[in-house]
């Protein structure tokens, strides 16, 4: 079977791919279809937390699949009520809707901030605050909510109701928020499709003291840096804050789709029945595996995934050919002197996968990955790089 063959005559051409078939792994090691095998630190955009093929999960997925594979939200499920229990119980949060994506978890949570600020400061109060550079998702509303005009051009108009403040400038955001009606800040606190570029502490506590202030909701899009990404269970929880809201998806499923939009206190009740749904939300096979996925981020793990991190940056800050090296936790972005796509060429061609975030390249290896996997992957990109 030609797959690429097929892929190009009958899937609409919205992705440019790399020349390259997956067709099989273990844990961070992946094989095209030629046999050749390849150490994976891009894990399907930080989707695959524990890499490919893992036991454990297949099991908890297997198991279910056992059971019943849909009921509808018409009906109780037994997973889906222990997933948002935990998800709970892990953030002081209060209660979760469950979707399939990260797009869609950011879509609910920009209901629930609209629903918030109609009910609480008036009709007119449905603007929200976003950062430039930020990446919110792919709908129309998203897209609008996402600070990258490069995104916008193709689909206009998007949904009205979105102003992009400056990251790391509290007094822009103040600015925004006096000048229009607004109901909440939406912030990630690594901007990972902008360049892999995290927020500082100051600016997000600020953010916390700010919206307080002025009666806004504070939104965390933990899509990519949630589920242990950034070394917490989730991103905002290295800046000693509590959100409003919590979005999530990507590593939560472990490899199946699922989004989850975690509601604090002052929103836990704000979306009653028939005001927002999803046929597949909460799905529990979906859901079994992110039980699954949440057991097994614990302190160990995470201490782990800070040991790697530190190991990457160590290796790499500095390094011949590399001029910076940003991120948290094991979300990484490398500015080389070389362009991010022939690095990812060689590496590619020398049995490494790695991704690109703008003009740099990006890691996003297995939180557990193997460190005699990561080390030889990590000396791979330093020659490319030194090359």
């Amino acid at each position: 079977m030609n797959v690429k063959k097929l892929d190009g005559e009958y899937i609409a051409p919205t992705y440019a791919r790399f020349p390259l078939c997956l067709v099989a792994g273990n844990g961070s090691r992946v094989s095209d279809e030629n046999g050749k095998e390849y150490i994976d630190l891009g894990t399907g955009i930080a989707v695959n937390s524990f890499g490919v093929a893992d036991k454990e999960w297949i099991a908890a997925v297997t198991e279910q699949l056992g059971k019943i594979q849909h009921t509808s939200n018409l009906y109780y499920s037994e997973p889906c009520a222990l997933l948002a229990e935990q998800l709970c119980l892990r953030t002081g949060m209060k209660k979760v809707f469950f979707s399939n994506s990260g797009a869609e978890a950011n879509e609910c949570a920009i209901k629930a901030a609209r629903k918030y600020g109609e009910s609480k400061k008036g009709k007119e109060y449905t603007t929200i605050i976003t950062l430039r550079d930020s990446f919110h998702g792919r709908t129309i509303t998203t897209l609008a909510a996402t600070g990258q005009e490069v995104f916008h051009g193709d689909f206009l108009p998007l949904t009205a109701g979105f102003v992009h403040a400056e990251a790391n400038n509290l007094e822009d955001v103040r600015r925004l928020a006096e000048e229009h009606p607004c109901c909440a800040v939406m912030f990630e606190v690594v901007q990972g499709e902008g360049g892999v570029r995290p927020l500082t502490k100051e600016f997000v506590q600020g953010l916390r003291v700010l919206a307080e202030e002025k009666d806004l909701l504070l939104i965390a899009d933990e899509v990519q840096t949630g589920n242990g990404r950034t070394g917490m269970l989730y991103g905002y929880m290295n800046f000693d804050i509590l959100p409003d809201i919590v979005s999530t998806a990507k590593g939560l499923g472990g490899g199946l789709p699922i989004g989850a939009t975690i509601l604090g206190e002052k929103v836990a009740d704000i979306l009653g029945a028939g005001m927002h749904g999803s046929t597949f939300g909460g799905n529990p096979i979906c859901c079994a595996g992110a039980l699954n996925v949440l057991s097994r981020i614990d302190d160990r793990l995470l201490e782990g995934v800070r040991a790697r991190s530190q190991y990457i940056f160590d290796e790499l800050s500095g390094a011949q050919g590399i001029r910076s090296v940003s991120g948290m936790g094991l979300m990484i972005g490398i500015e080389c002197e070389k362009s991010a796509s022939e690095v990812i060429d060689g590496c590619r061609q020398r049995g490494v996968l790695v991704i690109k975030a703008k003009q740099k390249v990006r890691l996003l290896p297995a939180l557990n990955i193997d460190m005699e996997e990561l080390k030889n992957a990590i000396g791979i990109l330093k020659e490319v790089c030194a090359q």
